[in-house]
Parts: structure tokens; sequence; C-alpha cells
């Protein structure tokens, strides 16, 4: 069974006015580290644009909340995605990614979305249920550019390191572990 993602088309542009005329560039924000059973890649975070969303990522993966969880969206050109705590039972295959129970519970519950960060190959983002504020989880790596996501997920990273790891994920490949790179 395939289920549609609803889109919304909710836009909050996040910024402030800086002192001088021309755009200050955002500040560097966490690396998550990202270990897969097809190799490691890493991320840098941009709190300045998605700040809830990225300390609700941060604060699940200090809590180990990815670990040992499996990817269940995996579709070449497009996304690899994970964030779904049923994954690590592999009976209920059928599940992953689908429903209220796919998350941690703990929605971020604000929108971030914003048209500043473009949907590019190798952009880190949240799926959500078809309201941003209810994203939770799940995250997905773009594996192509993507202009038709942009201004409907919150752009949270981009890969830095290991770019080519995503494309080799398929759906079942384990995430071993994420952290926090020192």
């Amino acid at each position: 069974m395939k289920i549609a993602t609803a889109l919304c088309g909710c836009v909050i542009l996040l910024s402030t006015p800086s002192s001088s005329s021309e755009a200050q560039p955002a500040p560097a924000g966490a690396r998550i580290v990202v270990e897969t059973t097809k190799g490691t890649f890493a991320f840098e975070t941009y709190p300045a644009d998605a700040p809830k969303t990225v300390a609700h990522v941060v604060d699940l993966v200090k809590r180990g909340f990815y670990d040992g969880q499996r990817v269940h969206r995996a579709i070449a050109g497009f996304v690899v995605q994970w964030g779904d705590p049923r994954s690590r039972d592999a009976a209920r295959e059928a599940d992953w990614g689908l429903g209220p129970d796919a998350s941690s519970g703990e929605p971020v519950g604000v929108s971030e979305v914003t048209k500043k960060r473009r949907h590019t190959m190798g952009t880190v983002a949240m799926a959500h249920p078809g309201l941003p504020a209810a994203a939770d989880s799940q995250i997905y790596v773009t594996l192509a550019n993507r202009p038709d996501l942009n201004g409907k997920y919150a752009v949270i990273g981009h890969l830095v390191s290991g770019a080519e790891v995503p494309a080799r994920l398929e759906r079942g490949d384990v995430i071993l572990r994420m952290y926090l790179e020192e």
C-alpha cells in the first residue's frame, strides 16, 4: 500500500533584521554523525533557520532515539528516510513510517519551513504527516535536487561528509547509531 504525504502550503519565514544592509551568514550548527550498515555520513544543522526543530532532533540524538532503527523509505533519486521507532522490529515492517506511532510522540509543535533553504542533493529535512508543525522524528536526506519540496518541509541541515552513503541505503538497512560530533 502506498501512502502519499499531504503537503501543506503553510510557510513561515524566520529571519531577523541585521544591523547592516547585507545578510550575515548563519552560524554553524551541531554536526550529527549517522553510522549505518552501509557506511557513515554526517550533516551540519541549521539552528538559525529551524531552532526548535534542530533542538528537538539534537535531543533525540542525545537520547539514542535513532539508534538501531531501520531505513523505512528509500527511493532512488528522491529520498532516504528514517525515524520510526517501530522499525527496530522487522515483524512490524508493514507499519514502518506510517501513522501517529511512527514517531517519538513529541512533535516539534511549530512550523519552521522557510524558502531560504532549498532541497538540493544532500539536504536533510523533516518529514511530516501533512502539517509542518506536526513534524517529529522522521528525517530524510534528498538524493537529488528536489525543487518540488522547497517551502514545504523544514530543512534542518546539509550533508558535510559521506555524501555517497545515503544513496546506497535501502529499506531495512540499520541506523547503527547517531551522535553529535565533538
